[in-house]
């Protein structure tokens, strides 16, 4: 297993813009995606409105490889754009699965990028299938393109068929949805993965997974969109619907707080930097260490890091080094060399002779955290006490993280001293699960991943299961 697949990654992040003007908006769409780009690594695209007429563009890759001065000229001046950077949790990296997903029936075109998972996609799929329906692509946007694509044929607006739609659907989506004169975005009525929005001072509207976003392309953050709640974008205004809101008791992915969202976001009015760093606090209170230094795991143990430093007064400072020209996307050529340190590198004048206090995110398999503890046993650490800014992952994730086996989770099958000694840190502490509320200062989130707690139902089987059991099928 490498070093990339040892890690935990989230489905995808979207962003929407409209301008009261023909405006360059692909190249607006283009910044809002760079600083998404963090969300999903696999592919991206964009689509332009340009008066009822939709352009795209979308290939595997990152924004910049994707995106090019040549591929973005081939786009149109437009007031309206969705864009997309994705990490297939449920589908195949493939071209067919890049999104925004396209549909064009009886009523009009519509785009539509989405974030989340469903927990009842096979269902829905399957009995879409019963019906006639024929899918292009693997992932589950498709399935809840056609629910609205079904909705909006006895529809009177697309705001109405999206309502409609979502008391079919369940799980985690936090979608934008463009059609020739709106931009409409929405929130599951549990508002499992972040979605806000704001203006700049022109007055062009922007939606994205993340308020770094919005602050990118020079805007101002307005509000987070509620769970639950439909916001229709227009020549008219503003729109919000709320028939969906308070339908369900609100579960935000905890784990955006933990590794998923940049430090410099804010998600539901809570910054993600302040609730890394009273991880590190929670963890320096309960799993205090002697040690001459704490440095965190780039990126996103950083923080963190922080954190215990400031609680335990024990100096902090930079000891691993990323290289920051490597992607998710980046292949290995066949080799003997520890992928690990090719991604990371320890600071030898740094740790050596030290006792290290060391802070990562997660410990997913074990694979990655034993070969960094190796790494700074190498370049000359004395002791290393590992510390972990989340519980152990216990339970699959059924909205949008791709933990969905418990058969690779290290945490089920080892007590938290074997794991310790198996990643070979002299000491290691997780964040109690029962502290997890003190991150956001309050209980609305989600921590299904750690306590099996989940707020809808447990699927029989997941979309993921069910294509690859397709896939074994035609091979055989």
């Amino acid at each position: 297993m490498s070093v990339w697949e040892s890690e935990i990654h989230e489905e995808c992040g979207v962003f929407g813009v409209i301008s009261p003007e023909c405006t360059d908006v692909a190249n607006v769409s283009y910044y809002g995606l760079y600083a998404l780009q963090h969300r999903g690594q696999e592919s991206c695209g964009i689509v332009v409105n340009d008066d009822g007429i939709f352009v795209s563009h979308k290939d595997l890759g990152l924004v910049n490889e994707v995106f090019t001065d040549e591929t973005l000229s081939r786009l149109p001046q437009g007031t309206m754009a969705v864009g997309h950077v994705r990490y297939g949790t449920t589908g195949k990296t493939t071209r067919a699965n890049c999104q925004p997903i396209e549909v064009n029936h009886q009523k009009g075109h519509m785009a539509l990028a989405h974030n989340g998972n469903l927990s009842n996609a096979a269902a829905l799929r399957n009995a879409l299938e019963l019906s006639g329906a024929i899918f292009h692509t693997t992932s589950d946007t498709e399935t809840i393109a056609y629910i609205i694509t079904r909705e909006r044929l006895q529809s009177a607006s697309i705001e109405e068929a999206l309502s409609r739609a979502m008391n079919t659907l369940d799980g985690a989506y936090s979608l934008i949805l463009m059609s020739p004169q709106k931009l409409i975005c929405a929130r599951d009525p549990y508002g499992f993965r972040p979605l806000c929005y704001g203006q700049t001072p022109d007055g062009t509207y922007v939606i994205a997974s993340e308020s770094c976003a919005i602050q990118a392309v020079g805007g101002t953050v307005i509000r987070d969109v509620e769970p639950g709640e439909i916001l229709v974008f227009s020549k008219n205004g503003v729109m919000s619907r709320r028939e969906h809101c308070k339908a369900k008791k609100k579960s935000l992915c905890i784990f955006e707080y933990i590794y998923f969202a940049r430090p410099d976001s804010v998600i539901d009015s809570v910054p993600v930097h302040a609730a890394r760093i009273r991880a590190g606090h929670i963890l320096a209170k309960h799993y205090p260490a002697e040690a001459d230094l704490v440095i965190g795991v780039p990126d996103s143990g950083l923080d963190a890091a922080l954190g215990f430093a400031e609680a335990s007064g024990i100096p902090y400072g930079v000891g691993l080094i990323k290289n920051k020209y490597i992607g998710r996307t980046f292949i290995a050529p066949n080799g003997r060399l520890d992928k690990v340190k090719i991604k990371l590198s320890a600071i030898e004048c740094a740790v050596k002779g030290k006792r290290i206090v060391l802070v990562d995110d997660s410990i997913v398999r074990g694979t990655t955290s034993g070969r960094i503890v190796t790494l700074l046993r190498e370049a000359g650490a004395k002791e290393i006490h590992m510390r972990i800014s989340s519980p152990p992952f216990l339970h699959p994730c059924y909205y949008g993280t791709d933990i969905d086996s418990q058969e690779h989770l290290i945490a089920c099958k080892h007590t938290i001293p074997e794991i310790c000694k198996m990643i070979g840190a002299d000491s290691l502490g997780y964040l109690p699960a029962d502290a997890l509320y003190q991150l956001t200062g309050n209980g609305a989130f989600c921590s299904a991943c750690f306590t099996g707690n989940y707020p809808t139902s447990i699927p029989e089987t997941t979309g993921k299961d069910r294509f690859e059991a397709r896939l074994s099928q035609r091979k055989e």
